[in-house]
């Protein structure tokens, strides 16, 4: 009994093969790959602090960012700006807008790892319009993780500004063609 269920059985598997019943068929696959551009702002709370309890050393921090690019192979550009897009908030403190004595602001440096090419010198930051941080030409690719970069930040140190916490808000955006 057990040989004649094995045979049925095979036989039930082989009858398509026999009586051609068969049938494939057959796609092909087409990807357009484009420009794109990614960035994850790594550090959500920078603070700026100051070593100096006489006035003469800035308050510093540094914001740090993965950033990811694809660029057109043939004209291909791309950029990250920042943008203070939310001055300190209270009153007597520092100001992107109206510092409180001439010569305050918000200064950065920037770091941008390959295949960018970071801003040069120091840059400062401006609530009006979007600043300089990193560019890339034609062809630019990321690695798959992401690539680095950073903002090291220095705000003067004023003796008029009152004492307390005060809050800023900088908006990056990145952008591939």
């Amino acid at each position: 009994m057990r040989r004649f269920a094995l045979k049925v059985a095979w036989g039930l598997l082989t009858l398509p093969l026999l009586l051609g019943a068969q049938n494939t068929g057959t796609t092909t696959l087409s990807v357009a790959v484009g420009p794109e551009a990614a960035l994850t702002v790594n550090t959500a709370t920078t603070t700026l602090a100051t070593a100096s309890t006489t006035f003469g050393t800035p308050f510093t921090g540094t914001t740090n960012l993965t950033y990811f690019i694809r660029t057109t192979k043939t004209g291909g550009t791309g950029s990250i700006t920042l943008k203070v897009t939310s001055d300190f908030a209270g009153t007597g403190g520092p100001s992107v807008t109206t510092p409180p004595s001439t010569g305050d602001a918000l200064t950065y440096t920037c770091t941008v790892s390959a295949p960018g090419t970071a801003c040069t010198g120091a840059q400062t930051a401006s609530t009006a319009a979007a600043t300089a941080f990193g560019t890339w030409g034609a062809a630019a690719n990321s690695v798959k993780a992401g690539n680095s970069a950073s903002v090291a930040w220095s705000l003067t140190d004023d003796p008029v500004y009152a004492t307390g916490t005060y809050t800023a808000t900088t908006t990056f955006t990145i952008s591939a063609l």
